[in-house]
């Protein structure tokens, strides 16, 4: 049996584009058919985002990035509508603006326990769809918590930085590979797609790399 297709993601929990993008990744595996391996890396859209951001969505790319509010607002109302079409329910007027760096953190604390996919469902849908604050120890501690981690553990991992070297290493790799946007998928290492593609793109590129490698098997054999 093959060895299954490793997808590497960088990614951040408040880009609205990551999550639409993981649903329609999910529809290309599931079209696929084959077996494939996701992993999440860190990447963070905007580094100047206080903790406790005081202000709406609009605010904060109106004000914060110095964008027009009928431009924002215009924006998200599309964004919105591309959610919902992948069963997203996203609400830009109960979103918590925060530094995401510790929600990747706990990301990381995830994929060593086994429970990665899982968590970073909860914090996108905490942070787009629930309104919660994704930027603060005791309510990772909480959100982990609902997703199969032990909140004791996350509080511990994140006042003690265990995961603060493997954050930066993440956001150094996607810099050495020249990604400036989110999501960015790596397939088996070889492959990068950029962008919330349809599932149909995404299906294809898995489907490309696991014929190259049926390929590369039968080339072996007649050797």
């Amino acid at each position: 049996m093959s060895e299954p297709i490793s997808v590497q993601v960088w990614s951040d929990i408040a880009c609205p584009w990551c999550y639409v993008g993981k649903r329609r990744f999910e529809k290309g595996v599931e079209s696929f058919g084959g077996d494939v391996t996701l992993e999440y890396r860190s990447f963070e859209l905007a580094p100047d985002t206080p903790v406790d951001f005081e202000g709406s969505e609009v605010d904060f790319l109106a004000g914060h990035k110095g964008m027009p509010r009928d431009q924002v607002l215009q924006m998200l109302e599309q964004m919105t509508t591309l959610a919902a079409a992948e069963g997203l329910a996203y609400d830009f007027d109960a979103i918590r603006h925060t530094k995401t760096l510790k929600a990747h953190e706990v990301l990381h604390l995830a994929k060593a326990r086994g429970v990665q996919l899982d968590v970073v469902e909860k914090l996108f849908s905490a942070y787009f769809a629930e309104g919660r604050h994704v930027g603060r120890d005791k309510d990772l501690a909480e959100l982990g918590a609902q997703a199969g981690l032990d909140a004791e553990e996350v509080r511990t991992a994140l006042a003690e930085g265990t995961y603060t070297e493997a954050v930066q290493q993440d956001i150094a790799q996607a810099r050495a590979y020249g990604i400036t946007g989110v999501p960015f998928f790596v397939i088996d290492g070889r492959y990068g797609v950029s962008g919330a593609q349809s599932p149909e793109v995404f299906a294809q590129a898995l489907a490309q790399v696991a014929n190259e490698r049926a390929g590369t098997t039968a080339e072996e054999a007649v050797r």
